[in-house]
């Protein structure tokens, strides 16, 4: 279809009539108006549409003598009226409110396109270039005529016209769709088929004028009762001449689009004063929507606090109980628990701690931002009580490990002596089971002389043997002393049997000092010794004593925990083999005198009897020495496999060593880099968070490096391995320092959105931001990110401020000190800076403007009522200011009336919101 068309003084294409498609809702948006698309060819002589033409000459005309009424002229007929061009001249006039060249008065047809083009000019002085030319006018060519008029409609009654940055078209279809959204039956989607039932009409003048029309009673079966309605009402209270003809809209399948265009944009601009009540509503509805966003951020910092203090309210008994099962698989289990601590339970609560003190510096900064009072949580909720209570958790979990390991070790080395303790025991026990008796007893009373002197060394020979047991008792009683200060859990049944021992002990001393006196007065009847009997004696007490000694060490367990210790014991263990070859001698010549005894015997005819000097037999001796070769290889294995495993244990430390000397300077470089980013910022703030979040990514990919760590670390603590020379770090050190640069990332990145948001809702620009970064890091000298009172006062006086040096001068310094250190610290943080000098650079809303804006709303009255705020606000917030307001109780009050003064004042003053 042939379209009007025309260009704008740029060389852009105009008008251009198009059917627009949408897909239902509001209208799709594109760069341009689709029915401003230009067309590469016009077709002047295509025919228009008679039903449209016979609309948009009607319309024309409507609107054109709504304006030409203003100076008391009209036209009737549009394409001759405006053939001399002096009307049209007087139309310009009227609706450009600006004076045109003085018209020719003659009545010749070069008098006529003079005054045309005059027109035409005028119009295409305001940024228009029109596709017609005068002579078409002046011949009256309706279709170019009524071109004409749509291009003067589009630039002086629809262009101006703008809804949220959108074009003139899509601008007064939104506003169409906004105003009639609550109306039933009403679905604006277009300029023809939406208004072809006239309630959308109706709609308008209800929503901007309720009391011209009862809209409950309207229905969409009467169009046209409708649509003339809505016609008549416009035109006799809204000065709205009727352009448009009911049946002809009711009865045409789609009307003609430009003619509805122009009615709608007369409806528009009658409504236009009703603008400043919805900026006020949509500055309302900004200030509630901070307000609403403030108290769901306090109400969660509220929730997640008392979640994590009810957590380390829990867990801090537990980490400070120093009870356990006195039993080393129990510690080990317990072990076990914390490290589930350390792993699983913690981190999830530290990511909670650092979102607590991220969410809680946001929230202030955008009180601080948005004029509102500062942030306080309730008591015992604060970010210092966090801290705190945090800060007693790692001391009781710092305590608790310790303890653990300490326990470890005590229980560890109880085992090993309880152990020791019960092997000395048995061997003293067996070695001293029958010695009372035998020392009790009366049989050198009934023995002979021979045997008597035998009684007599063989005593000899027992006091030998009992001086050589006095070691071992003696150490018992130090492994069970030992036991009782290490706090053994049978300690009652290891005193018991000590003391058992010692008083037999004490026992077998005094009976031998008494049998020897006995044998003492009894030595004088013996004669003869034999020697062979008493050196063997002599020889085969000791010998034994040895015996049983290399016996007890070659069974002995051992208690190491480092390969130097392994290393002395087989070094010990071989000089032992060395001194082998010796005792086989020793050996053979004890065995030689039994065995020359029993020849001797044989030789003289004698009958051969037991040694009467010693127990000893050599079968005994044999077997005991026999038993000790066998040991020495079982010893030598043994020995190996301890040696293996401590060599397993170095493997562990090394390899613990190796990777923690490579994660431990890894985590100090990023704090050092972390550090560097956080003293100085390159770029722009979404740069410098870009950086932030690009090494917090790093970080987190660094992850699996440290639970490799950790996994190395629980192998060495599972083979009891509490000291390693290799590297300097600790599984303990490498979580610090894991835990708080994580924690100091986030705090960062927070922090520098923080900066963002406050760029933006300031409007303070990034050069100006760098300004005060620099000014304030130049006079950080520390590097601590925050200036005490003489370092400020010299930023502010470079910044620009006059301070004088004189009295009145620290009276002013002093109430900014105030301003920007409340808590009185001596010291003014970044932050505290930066959002001093935001508020001195940037004008922001305040409790007059969100009072004007309520003053607009509720007319000029000093109240307002429920029914223009759910009028003018979303049903939402309009809820939400009806719970909070006062009744309004000052002069003129009516039913119903709010106090929308003091419910400004409170949002911006100290309030319980």
């Amino acid at each position: 279809m042939s379209a009007y068309y025309y260009q704008d003084a740029d060389g852009h294409n105009g008008v251009q009539y198009q059917q627009q498609q949408y897909n239902g809702g509001y209208p799709q948006q594109y760069p341009v108006d689709d029915y401003m698309v230009p067309e590469e060819e016009w077709e002047r002589e295509a025919v228009l549409d008679p039903a449209w033409e016979r609309q948009q000459k009607k319309t024309f005309t409507a609107w054109c003598n709504s304006h030409l009424r203003k100076v008391g002229t009209s036209i009737e007929n549009i394409e001759e009226d405006f053939q001399n061009g002096l009307k049209l001249m007087l139309l310009l006039e009227v609706i450009s409110n600006e004076q045109l060249i003085k018209p020719d008065r003659g009545r010749m047809r070069f008098h006529k396109i003079a005054n045309v083009n005059k027109a035409l000019d005028f119009i295409t002085s305001k940024g228009v270039k029109l596709m017609v030319g005068a002579e078409e006018i002046v011949d009256g060519n309706l279709k170019m005529t009524l071109g004409m008029i749509w291009t003067i409609i589009l630039r002086f009654a629809i262009q101006d016209i703008s809804v949220e940055e959108m074009s003139a078209k899509e601008g007064l279809l939104l506003w169409c769709q906004r105003k009639t959204a609550p109306y039933k039956n009403v679905n604006v989607q277009n300029f023809h088929i939406s208004f072809k039932d006239g309630l959308a009409f109706c709609a308008l003048i209800h929503r901007h004028r309720p009391d011209l029309l009862d809209y409950s009673k309207l229905t969409k079966d009467d169009p046209l009762g409708n649509l003339n309605l809505a016609f008549d009402i416009a035109e006799k209270h809204l000065d709205i001449p009727k352009m448009l003809d009911a049946e002809e809209i009711n009865n045409s399948i789609k009307a003609d689009e430009k003619v509805v265009m122009t009615y709608v944009s007369s409806y528009y601009h009658a409504f236009s004063t009703t603008q400043k009540a919805e900026q006020a509503a949509s500055r309302i509805c900004k200030v509630l929507s901070v307000n609403q966003e403030n108290e769901q951020m306090m109400a969660e910092y509220e929730r997640l606090a008392s979640d994590l203090l009810e957590w380390i309210r829990k867990k801090k008994p537990w980490l400070e109980n120093r009870a356990t099962d006195n039993t080393l698989h129990g510690t080990q289990a317990k072990l076990g628990e914390f490290r589930d601590y350390c792993r699983s339970q913690k981190p999830p609560r530290l990511s909670q701690k650092a979102k607590l003190e991220t969410d809680f510096n946001t929230l202030q900064t955008r009180l601080r931002l948005s004029n509102r009072p500062a942030f306080t949580p309730t008591e015992g909720k604060l970010i210092v009580n966090i801290v705190d209570a945090w800060k007693d958790l790692e001391l009781a979990e710092k305590g608790f490990e310790d303890w653990l390991l300490r326990e470890l070790r005590r229980l560890e080395r109880l085992d090993h002596l309880a152990k020791k303790f019960q092997h000395k025991c048995n061997i003293h026990e067996e070695w001293s089971y029958g010695k009372i008796d035998l020392l009790t007893s009366s049989d050198f009373k009934r023995c002979s002389l021979n045997d008597l002197r035998a009684l007599s060394r063989k005593h000899l020979a027992f006091e030998s043997d009992l001086a050589a047991h006095q070691d071992r008792v003696e150490q018992i009683a130090a492994i069970a002393q030992e036991l009782n200060v290490l706090g053994y859990d049978q300690i009652v049944m290891v005193n018991q049997r000590c003391q058992r021992i010692c008083n037999e002990w004490d026992q077998l001393g005094d009976l031998t000092h008494k049998r020897r006196i006995a044998l003492t007065d009894a030595e004088r009847i013996v004669e003869r010794i034999d020697t062979l009997f008493l050196e063997y004696a002599k020889k085969a007490s000791p010998y034994v004593n040895w015996l049983d000694g290399a016996r007890e060490d070659l069974v002995d367990m051992f208690f190491i925990h480092t390969l130097d210790e392994i290393r002395g014991l087989i070094e010990a263990h071989h000089q032992f083999k060395a001194t082998l070859g010796e005792a086989d001698a020793e050996y053979k010549n004890i065995i030689r005198l039994v065995t020359e005894a029993r020849q001797t015997c044989q030789e003289n005819g004698l009958e051969f009897v037991s040694n009467p000097y010693s127990n000893i037999k050599p079968e005994e001796l044999s077997a005991k020495w026999n038993d000790v070769q066998a040991l020495v290889p079982q010893r030598d294995q043994d020995l190996e496999t301890e040696f293996i495993k401590q060599q397993q244990n170095e493997r562990f430390r090394v390899q613990f060593a190796q990777k923690a000397n490579v994660v431990g300077p890894w985590l100090e470089r990023q704090h050092e880099q972390l550090q560097q980013l956080t003293v100085q910022v390159v770029g722009t703030l979404e740069q410098h968070q870009k950086k932030l979040e690009n090494m917090e990514h790093t970080v987190l990919q660094y992850r699996p490096h440290i639970d490799e760590l950790e996994k190395y670390n629980q192998q060495i603590q599972e083979c009891m391995i509490f000291e390693n020379r290799h590297t300097p770090y600790t599984m303990e050190v490498i979580r610090v320092a894991w835990e708080q640069l994580t924690t100091h990332l986030t705090r960062q990145i927070a922090e520098i959105k923080n900066q963002i948001y406050t760029l933006e809702k300031k409007g303070i620009g990034e050069e100006q931001m760098n300004e005060f970064r620099a000014t304030f890091a130049h006079f950080d000298k520390s590097r601590t990110r925050r200036l005490d009172s003489k370092e400020f006062r010299a930023c502010l006086i470079a910044c620009g401020y006059n301070i004088r040096e004189d009295r009145q001068g620290d009276v002013d310094f002093q109430r900014i000190m105030a301003n920007v250190d409340p808590t009185q610290t001596g010291f003014v943080t970044f932050e505290s800076f930066l959002d001093f000098m935001t508020r001195e650079c940037s004008e922001e809303d305040n409790v007059d403007q969100l009072t004007l804006a309520f003053k607009t709303l509720a007319g000029d009255q000093p109240f307002i009522t429920a029914e223009a705020l759910k009028r003018e606000l979303p049903i939402e917030q309009a809820e939400w200011c009806l719970r909070r307001m006062k009744p309004y109780v000052g002069p003129g009050a009516i039913p119903g009336a709010y106090d929308y003064k003091i419910f400004s004042a409170t949002l911006y003053g100290e309030s319980d919101l």
